[in-house]
């Protein structure tokens, strides 16, 4: 599985991408995994992460009925997609741990699909293993985003709202003014994410650097 940004230097010609939803050997990561991912990495990377909960505000998708009716994976994701807030399984938490396997284990999560047609929000709660401020927590991101992170990750401290992001390329953007703290430990920072679509662009042209795979 791949995160481009995160673990995309890892990229092996052995590694085949068959489909992305039947007998998956290597692929590249839903949209949630690529907007938590990079935010993970960067607070990981720096401050360490003990464990984490992720709840993403997702906007419908297409596998969501626009009125009531029968969905194959569970009661509630029959209901419409346009009348309700939505609670919801997800993967993509724990999908980090594919990708970064130092955090294998420490995150989990749910999702909330909400009646609005695109811009999504990742919440993620995590005890640090270090020390550290919210301040130094957003300068390292800010740090990140303008470094060996730029075009992936972003960083904002203007008071957006979901709609505010909608076209925006970077798999993730970091909004300051959300995140709060509770202990030195013990902090909940906000991420927005719309990028997906460019970021399987980009893993299309990754795979065409290796001819072998893409002839």
């Amino acid at each position: 599985m791949y995160v481009m940004g995160v673990n995309d230097k890892e990229f092996k010609k052995d590694h085949t991408i068959i489909s992305l939803k039947k007998k998956i050997k290597k692929n590249s990561a839903s949209c949630t995994t690529n907007c938590l991912a990079p935010l993970a990495k960067i607070l990981n990377d720096n401050f360490g992460i003990e464990e984490g909960l992720m709840t993403t505000v997702h906007a419908a998708t297409a596998t969501q009925p626009t009125v009531d009716g029968v969905s194959q994976k569970d009661w509630r994701g029959g209901r419409g997609a346009y009348q309700s807030i939505i609670p919801s399984s997800t993967g993509a938490a724990s999908a980090v741990g594919e990708v970064l396997p130092s955090l294998k284990g420490k995150l989990t999560g749910m999702a909330f699909r909400v009646p609005v047609p695109d811009g999504s929000v990742v919440d993620l709660t995590v005890r640090l293993a270090k020390d550290a401020t919210y301040k130094q927590i957003c300068e390292v991101i800010k740090k990140a985003s303008e470094g060996e992170m730029k075009g992936i990750m972003g960083y904002t401290d203007e008071e957006i709202v979901s709609q505010d992001i909608v076209g925006d390329s970077r798999s993730s953007i970091f909004d300051a003014k959300a995140g709060i703290q509770l202990s030195p430990r013990f902090v909940k920072v906000y991420d927005n994410e719309w990028g997906y679509s460019q970021r399987m662009c980009d893993l299309a042209l990754l795979l065409a650097k290796h001819d072998e795979i893409t002839k």
